[in-house]
């Protein structure tokens, strides 16, 4: 079983064939939800159309691809835009609290309970063969589910007002992650995954 060795704060969560660390809380100089105000009020949030088994899906959930360099998966191609002075401070308290670099970043609004992430890997070769992927949250809790590839070994984590999740090591290699629909009444989440593209 691998543990990550926790960075400025990150506690490791027990994940074999992986690695993850989670932060309850990442030290802003904003309360969380004025954070969560201005991303609603100034990302350039779109309802994009991937392909999946061949056919094509409005996304149940509202995006947003900031960063230096394009983005492709499932179909789509993301074209940045330039990161805005808030993602830049974002950015650097994330890289403060993981000790990883990051040069680009993927926004996404849960705008209610119906939202939702299937089940995927992010193991794009312009992440690189083992990427760090840091998702930030704000808003509505939601619960992250992870899967083995393998053994189908699941984990749950709660996504919190203000926490931080690193995936990192081997884990995009062995484990799919997602945000399932829910049936009770919840308000929008927005979530950060800042990563790296090479």
């Amino acid at each position: 079983m691998d543990l990550f060795a926790p960075q400025a704060g990150l506690l490791p969560l027990p994940l074999n064939d992986g690695e993850l660390g989670w932060m309850a809380q990442l030290p802003l100089p904003w309360s969380n939800a004025d954070v969560f105000a201005r991303l609603l009020a100034e990302t350039d949030w779109r309802e994009e159309t991937v392909v999946v088994y061949g056919k094509r899906h409005l996304q149940p959930r509202l995006s947003a691809w900031y960063g230096e360099k394009a983005y492709a998966y499932s179909g789509l191609r993301l074209q940045p835009t330039p990161f805005t002075p808030l993602l830049v401070t974002l950015r650097d308290a994330v890289e403060a609290a993981t000790g990883h670099a990051f040069n680009s970043v993927l926004l996404n609004c849960y705008r209610n309970e119906r939202d939702s992430m299937g089940m995927h890997s992010d193991d794009e070769p312009a992440l690189g063969p083992r990427p760090a992927i840091a998702s930030l949250s704000f808003g509505e809790a939601r619960t992250f589910i992870l899967q083995h590839k393998h053994t189908r070994q699941t984990v749950r984590v709660p996504l919190t007002d203000g926490s931080l999740l690193l995936m990192a090591g081997d884990t995009q290699q062995n484990w799919l992650h997602g945000i399932n629909k829910m049936t009770k009444s919840l308000q929008a989440r927005i979530n950060l995954t800042f990563r790296k593209i090479v």
